[in-house]
């Protein structure tokens, strides 16, 4: 299993740096790769979201008796069932792979913060959605717009902290 993940970091940290040139004035490599990973994760998103609300539920609430979801609201739980490993393999073998802290401890951090970012785009998307009327794909773009920079913030200082001595070294 570890010799699959680091095949994969491997074959993606390659393409990621290749692109970073141009942009080595305005942020570091991490910072980059942060960038690339989960906008590249974040994209992926917006197809899966897409398609679960076109096409999986033909913009028609889920209802599982006990529970409707509204379509919009479905669509962005399914999206973050595929999203949600995804962005937690990138974040820890690509971008912070500096992290000294238990991956298990990792995950766990980096599992709430994807829920209080998923609980913080479900409120804002059903505000666009429900109040604004703004059609739900651009909700959703709009809303994760919104999250992203938190995201970063949260994931660099407390999930994927680097220890006090690499900090220094690195700041």
């Amino acid at each position: 299993m570890r010799r699959h993940i680091h095949n994969a970091r491997d074959l993606i940290l390659p393409i990621i740096d290749f692109f970073y040139p141009p942009f080595r004035r305005v942020m570091n490599l991490q910072t980059f790769r942060y960038a690339a990973s989960g906008g590249a994760n974040t994209l992926l998103g917006f197809v899966i979201y897409f398609i679960s609300y076109e096409y999986v539920l033909h913009k028609k609430d889920l209802d599982f008796s006990f529970y409707a979801f509204k379509a919009h609201s479905a669509a962005l739980f399914i999206s973050f069932c595929v999203t949600f490993p995804i962005g937690f393999f990138m974040a820890k073998y690509v971008v912070f792979s500096d992290s000294t802290m238990k991956g298990r401890v990792q995950l766990f951090r980096y599992f709430m913060i994807c829920m209080f970012n998923l609980a913080l785009n479900f409120i804002l998307l059903k505000i666009l959605v429900e109040k604004a009327h703004i059609y739900p794909v651009l909700a959703q773009v709009l809303t994760t717009t919104i999250v992203i920079l938190f995201s970063y913030l949260a994931q660099r200082h407390f999930s994927f902290k680097a220890g006090a001595e690499e900090e220094e070294s690195t700041g």
